[in-house]
């Protein structure tokens, strides 16, 4: 039987390839041209004559015999199935409809549950909850807070519950201006978008910036919510190393010659996970090759407020001179997670497509939280709070430090970050941070693996995130105390499995917390 198939594709089309594909061999099933038992060509075939790579008929194949409409068999090739699916008429079907057949590219390429996982973690009491980089619920201004809401509320009542500008309020966004001054980065209100968190700011970034296939530059290891986003636009990511030292720059440079990529993000100040924060020398160097090669750098800074030293640092956004960055920031690790207001700045015509883009998703950040927020700001009550945090957290931070000093065995290390959340650990010899973790979750104790930081998933196993901000000192020293004999356990077993039962195929490791 002759396996030729007239197909053709327009390769100028919005269509993805796999879809022509699929849809034509579709068409030809309906119309009877493709009778049922006619053998499809091999996808190596098909593919050669199309001139497509075999991944995408292999694709428009799988969406097919997810139909019904083929079936492959082994050492008869794949052949068509199509006279019970003819004779039926759609609505008499009584299969149920495959929705994930229907999900455009970019829904599908948001299939990594890390995030929601550390989220679900947080109502798990008795789990000491080393995970999660939030504030401690004990440090939330509640107080305060309450008591400005019904204040406002009092004066105002209507107006704070109504559409506000998409921008943000102008009264927070003043406030901001001020804010990012103090820190050098001579900014206005004018070039200032209030966003519903921090992760908003980025997505808007990626969509006004990223097309499908763009390589973007991102840190190894990196946030793994900045790289479900970037993702999620179709960017290709490259990670460029740290060391102990900070950024390699010499890779930074060979990256950008290389892929000329559409965008560098970074997170300078106390960057998760590593805890890190790049020196003044190498700030210099990342803005010296974006302006060389024209990549623009976005800065995460979000936890440029929560430092254990005399000072905070500069931003990059502040060093900057050409307006080659844009900058993102949330309260959301200043305050309390719920709040969901963080900012972005940049060049004003950046931030106008940005606003023009955040109307299509959510209209504007709410405007009561963004009223009382201006309002707390502006009676100088962030300032004192905080004050307060980073003392709280140096506590805890040292709690982590001494804990792992007392406990750990030997070939365990670790970094001392100066601010932020997080510890980044390096497990002994042999362990793997997906296995600890499997341990750990009998001892009541959670954490986040290494591989969730890197963009391919067979990278930084031997290493491990703790996060020391959301536990009381001394539930910290007991979680790693347990971490660390579970080390030990499996060093002295030496075994990576321990007996533990393996997850289910697919599921990210934080899905077994």
């Amino acid at each position: 039987m002759n396996e030729f198939l007239n197909i053709s594709l327009e390769r100028d089309s919005r269509t993805p390839l796999y879809m022509q594909i699929r849809n034509a061999i579709r068409d030809m099933i309906a119309e009877k041209l493709l009778p049922s038992g006619f053998r499809l060509p091999p996808e190596r075939r098909l593919a050669a004559q199309l001139g497509v790579n075999r991944s995408t008929v292999v694709k428009a194949y799988e969406e097919l015999a997810a139909e019904g409409l083929i079936q492959s068999h082994v050492g008869r090739g794949t052949l068509v199935n199509a006279g019970e699916v003819q004779g039926q008429a759609a609505w008499q079907s009584s299969l149920p409809m495959r929705w994930t057949h229907l999900f455009n590219r970019q829904a599908a390429r948001v299939n990594d549950p890390l995030i929601s996982d550390l989220l679900a973690q947080l109502t798990e009491g008795d789990t000491i909850n080393l995970a999660a980089g939030v504030p401690a619920a004990e440090l939330y201004p509640t107080a305060d807070f309450a008591r400005i809401c019904a204040e406002m509320l009092d004066r105002k009542p209507h107006e704070l519950l109504e559409y506000s500008a998409p921008q943000g309020l102008i009264e927070l966004r003043t406030y901001l201006a001020g804010h990012m001054r103090e820190r050098g980065a001579d900014q206005g209100p004018e070039g200032i978008l209030v966003t519903s968190g921090s992760q908003q700011g980025l997505e808007l970034i990626a969509r006004i910036m990223v097309e499908p296939g763009d390589t973007v530059i991102v840190e190894e290891p990196s946030y793994p919510g900045a790289m479900q986003v970037l993702r999620a636009a179709g960017a290709r990511l490259v990670g460029v190393p740290l060391d102990a030292r900070g950024i390699r720059i010499d890779i930074l440079e060979q990256l950008m010659h290389r892929y000329r990529p559409k965008l560098f993000y970074t997170m300078p100040t106390f960057q998760n996970p590593s805890g890190n924060s790049m020196s003044e020398e190498d700030c210099r160097a990342v803005l010296e090759l974006a302006y060389r090669y024209h990549v623009p750098v976005v800065e995460d800074d979000a936890y440029c407020e929560i430092y254990f030293g005399s000072s905070r640092r500069q931003s990059l956004f502040a060093m900057d001179v050409c307006g080659a960055v844009l900058y993102l920031n949330t309260f959301s690790k200043m305050m309390f997670p719920g709040l969901r207001v963080g900012w972005a700045a940049g060049p004003v015509e950046v931030i106008r497509q940005m606003t023009l883009l955040r109307q299509l998703a959510d209209i504007n950040t709410g405007t009561l939280p963004q009223a009382v927020l201006a309002e707390y700001c502006q009676r100088g009550l962030l300032v004192n709070h905080l004050g307060m945090i980073r003392s709280q957290y140096c506590k805890h931070r040292d709690a982590a430090l001494q804990a792992l000093n007392d406990f750990a065995p030997p070939g365990m290390s670790w970094n001392e970050p100066e601010g932020g959340f997080y510890i980044w650990c390096h497990l002994s010899p042999g362990v793997k941070g997906e296995t600890l973790l499997r341990v750990c979750r009998n001892t009541g104790v959670g954490f986040v693996p290494g591989e969730a930081f890197f963009t391919d998933d067979n990278n930084g196993n031997d290493y491990i995130r703790i996060s020391y901000s959301r536990c009381h000192p001394a539930a910290i020293r007991t979680g790693v105390e347990r971490i660390c004999a579970s080390v030990r356990k499996i060093v002295k077993e030496g075994s990576g499995q321990t007996g533990i039962k393996q997850p289910a195929e697919g599921l990210a490791p934080l899905a077994l917390l």
